[in-house]
């Protein structure tokens, strides 16, 4: 279904299919990590909130180390097999991801950027230009294309905050055509000191700190370190996926353990 959020629109596609998440009209929770049967809606939320400052905060918090990873996650995903297809990234927010893979001097295909939080895509629209990159207002857990549409898909630090990420596993893979690559790109901790202990200090006491001041935000930037420390591990994660419908499970951490790459094929 065609769609136009108020307050602006989209210079290429924008669709939704219902229902998604509703806005609740009340305030945000004073915790970091809300109930489960909350999180939906406080995610989004929380990332309407954020969405005007996300990208300087990404780029100044990670030391801008975070468009390496997205890179190497474009790298895995094995696009050049079907230049010319169509690409999914889900939970896409400001559109970095999608624009990495549209990017790519030999690709030709195209890239449906997805997310339920409208004032992310809306923030990232403005780095499109020309490129085939179309945003879609849609649930990642329940989203709006047939089986089988897509020759790859990605998520970049999404499926952490999904209310259900077993479920949202398995849509992805339903989406895909069989022998389609998926890749996660997510945070996770290092396990080896004394690097563990750098990390957890800077993890938990400065970059909740410096999140605040920049996005005026009270809780995103708790939420980040908490989140991450509640996802699943590695191991864990590459099981789910497993379940959730893919082969050829592998992942590898990043800078010292501080995010991972995941990737699976559709069986």
């Amino acid at each position: 279904m065609l769609a136009v959020a108020a307050g602006g629109t989209f210079p290429r596609l924008f669709y939704t299919r219902e229902p998604i998440y509703g806005m609740p009209q009340t305030p945000v929770r004073p915790t970091a990590l809300p109930p489960q049967e909350e999180k939906a809606a406080h995610v989004r939320r929380m990332f309407s909130s954020i969405a005007p400052r996300y990208d300087l905060l990404n780029h100044v918090l990670s030391l801008n180390i975070d468009k390496l990873w997205r890179r190497r996650a474009v790298d895995r995903l094995g696009w050049e097999r079907t230049p010319r297809g169509t690409y999914l990234d889900t939970c896409a927010g400001t559109l970095d991801l999608a624009v990495e893979l549209a990017r790519r001097p030999r690709f030709a295909g195209r890239v449906v950027g997805s997310d339920f939080t409208y004032a992310m895509l809306a923030h990232g629209t403005d780095k499109l230009s020309a490129l085939p990159v179309e945003p879609a207002c849609a649930d990642a857990m329940m989203l709006p294309f047939a089986d089988a549409s897509f020759d790859g898909a990605t998520v970049g630090f999404g499926v952490r905050n999904l209310a259900d990420l077993d479920a949202g596993l398995r849509e992805t893979a339903r989406v895909l055509k069989p022998g389609a690559r998926f890749v996660i790109l997510e945070f996770t901790t290092p396990g080896w000191q004394p690097f563990r202990g750098l990390y957890l200090f800077y993890f938990l006491r400065v970059l909740p700190a410096v999140g605040r001041l920049v996005s005026k935000h009270d809780s995103a930037y708790s939420y980040l370190p908490e989140s991450v420390r509640q996802f699943p591990e590695p191991p864990e994660l590459a099981a789910r996926m497993e379940r959730a419908g893919f082969a050829e499970v592998g992942w590898t951490t990043l800078s010292g353990g501080i995010a991972a790459l995941h990737w699976g094929t559709k069986r």
